[in-house]
């Protein structure tokens, strides 16, 4: 299957005319989560305001309903995001980057979104202590939007052929009513330049899109839910931890060795995250009346 790093690239395939338009489909795509995240986690924001329980914050003089610092609050997210996700990959991959840091530093391709999530969570960890909101109720309200951004953003691999697919393809495994394509790709026209043998590698993007997105509609679904301020976020570290375990099983990634743990690190992040989720829904997962509520607020 055919992979489109540029814009151009889709363009030309369409309508056989190639532009001169060198913009990244990763990044456009990234963008494009990165709204769509926005607009639910402001979405939700608003029906917290209208519950009561999240207030009003002061931005500059005037004070404000919560949902109008959202922009602000994703424009540090994604600038931290990156950083991270440059950081982590750079991490995980020394040697390279031993060999030639500044290859490794401004190369398009090459972010770990573990690493993303964890320095775009103390962003919005920084960004809700400087407002002064509380910190649990919006930790669920950003959960669902977390995980939609993330099933877009992995489109954006898929369609860019970014090196996140996953080991060569067992065919003889395939179930006979499943398509080829759904089970193994070659990544054509890659951004790395990468030749991958036929059958092809597993089109891991492509399964972490439909599981992300499965996880969000659950998230959606559950978002009024009736515990403990926090419990919805601690069910996002689960469900997230768990859905990249298990893609994990069959991704190309370096694996390390940190004393007597053996994995990799996106591994060794998900099970952390597991744990610190069971963590939270066990001690979350009691009724909250009205004024636990409001007390959470205050958190």
């Amino acid at each position: 299957m055919q992979s489109y790093p540029y814009v151009s690239d889709i363009i030309a395939a369409l309508t056989g005319y190639r532009l001169p338009l060198p913009f990244a489909t990763f990044g456009l795509l990234v963008g494009i989560a990165a709204l769509a995240a926005a607009a639910r986690f402001g979405a939700e924001l608003r029906r917290l305001h209208q519950d009561g329980l999240v207030g009003t914050v002061r931005k500059g003089a005037a004070q404000v309903a919560p949902q109008e610092i959202v922009s602000d609050m994703v424009i540090v997210v994604m600038i931290l995001g990156v950083i991270g996700a440059r950081l982590f990959h750079i991490l995980e991959h020394t040697g390279e980057f031993m060999a030639d840091p500044a290859a490794m530093i401004f190369n398009r391709s090459g972010l770990s979104v573990f690493g993303g999530l964890i320095f775009g969570t103390l962003g919005g960890i920084l960004f809700v202590r400087r407002y002064k909101l509380p910190p649990r109720p919006l930790l669920d309200a950003v959960a669902p939007a977390l995980m939609l951004g993330y099933a877009i953003g992995r489109i954006g691999c898929q369609v860019a052929g970014d090196g996140d697919w996953g080991i060569a393809a067992n065919l003889a495994l395939k179930p006979a009513w499943l398509p080829a394509w759904l089970w193994a790709q070659t990544y054509d026209n890659n951004i790395f330049g990468a030749v991958i043998a036929a059958p092809g590698v597993y089109p891991t993007p492509m399964y972490e899109t439909i599981m992300a997105s499965a996880c969000f509609a659950l998230l959606w679904m559950l978002r009024r839910h009736p515990f403990q301020a926090g419990w919805l976020f601690s069910l996002y570290l689960l469900l997230a931890g768990a859905e990249r375990l298990l893609i994990e099983q069959i991704r190309v990634n370096p694996v390390l060795q940190v004393g007597f743990i053996h994995g990799t690190q996106a591994e060794m992040i998900a099970v952390a995250l597991i744990a610190a989720g069971a963590a939270g829904l066990a001690l979350l997962t009691r009724r909250s009346g009205p004024a636990q509520l409001r007390g959470a607020t205050r958190v």
